[in-house]
C-alpha cells in the first residue's frame, strides 16, 4: 500500500496542527509537522501540503527571511499540482505567491465567529461540494486578500471581506479562517492578542460559545480534509484541467 506522506508547514508556536492533524491521519494520511526553515526544497516528496497560519504579515521579509522560501514552495506546489491546502497567513502567502495582494483590513479585523456562503463554483469543486451553502467559520485576523491572483477561483465569501476561500489552479485551496485549532488554543489566541480579542462577538468570548463554534466547524471540515487527503492520494480527481 502507497503511503499518502503529508507534510504540515508550521509557521508559528501559536499554530500548531492541533485537530487538523488528527484529521490527516483520520484520513490516512502519513504527517510529517516541519518548521518552515527546514521544509523541502522538492515538494514532490509530498504527496500534499498544509500551510498553517501565524501572526507575521506576508511581507515580514526582514523579520522573517523564510517567508520568501514558503511563497516558493506554494508556487511549486501549484506548478507541479501537489495538492495543497493553505490556511489563514498560509492562504494569504499563497496568494500573494500567485500575484495576488494582501492588505491591512479597512473595516477592522475578524475575530471568532462569522458567516460565509458557497458562490456558484464551489458547488462543482471536488472538496467543496458537499460543504453547506452558509457556515460559520472561526476567524482571528487582520490582514486580508484583497485581490485574487488571475485565473484563481473564489470558493466561499462573506459581506464584510470577500475572499474567504479560494483555488488556485486545479489542487491548491486557501481558505481565510481557522479549521485546525482546538477551543484552547483559541483561547490562548485571545489571551495572547487582547487588541484582536475585543474585535469578537462577547460569546465567541465564553468557554461556551468556543466549544460550540469548534463543534460546528468540525462537523463542516473535517470531512472536507478527508477529501483533501483522498485528492492527495489519487482517490478523489482534481478539478477537470480544461476548466481552467
Amino acid at each position: 500500500m502507497t503511503t499518502t506522506r503529508v507534510c504540515v508547514a508550521q509557521l508559528a508556536d501559536l499554530d500548531p496542527p492541533g485537530r487538523l492533524a488528527d484529521w490527516l491521519v483520520e484520513a490516512g494520511a502519513e504527517v510529517d509537522v516541519i518548521r518552515p526553515d527546514a521544509l523541502p526544497l522538492d515538494p514532490t516528496a509530498y504527496a500534499g501540503f498544509v500551510v498553517l497560519g501565524g501572526p507575521m504579515g506576508v511581507h515580514d521579509n526582514a523579520e522573517h527571511p523564510w517567508l520568501k522560501q514558503v511563497r516558493a514552495l506554494m508556487s511549486m506546489c501549484v506548478s507541479k499540482r501537489i495538492p495543497l491546502l493553505a490556511i489563514g497567513l498560509g492562504a494569504r502567502l499563497l496568494a500573494v505567491a500567485e500575484g495576488g495582494e494582501v492588505e491591512p483590513g479597512e473595516r477592522g479585523p475578524e475575530v471568532g465567529r462569522g458567516l460565509t456562503a458557497k458562490r456558484d463554483v464551489s458547488w462543482t469543486d471536488p472538496l467543496c461540494a458537499d460543504l453547506p451553502l452558509m457556515q460559520d467559520v472561526l476567524h482571528f485576523h487582520q490582514d486580508v486578500i484583497t485581490r485574487l491572483p488571475v485565473g484563481a477561483e473564489l470558493l466561499l465569501s462573506a459581506t464584510r471581506y470577500p475572499t474567504q476561500a479560494f483555488r488556485v489552479g486545479s489542487r491548491a485551496y486557501g481558505v481565510q479562517f481557522h479549521v485546525e485549532t482546538t477551543p484552547e488554543i483559541f483561547r490562548h489566541w485571545l489571551d495572547a492578542h487582547p487588541d484582536l480579542a475585543r474585535w469578537a462577538n462577547p460569546v465567541d468570548t465564553t468557554d461556551e460559545g468556543i466549544a460550540e463554534l469548534h463543534a460546528e466547524t468540525e462537523e463542516v471540515w473535517r470531512p472536507f480534509v478527508g477529501r483533501f487527503v483522498a485528492m492527495a492520494a489519487g482517490e478523489l480527481a482534481p478539478v477537470a484541467e480544461n476548466l481552467l
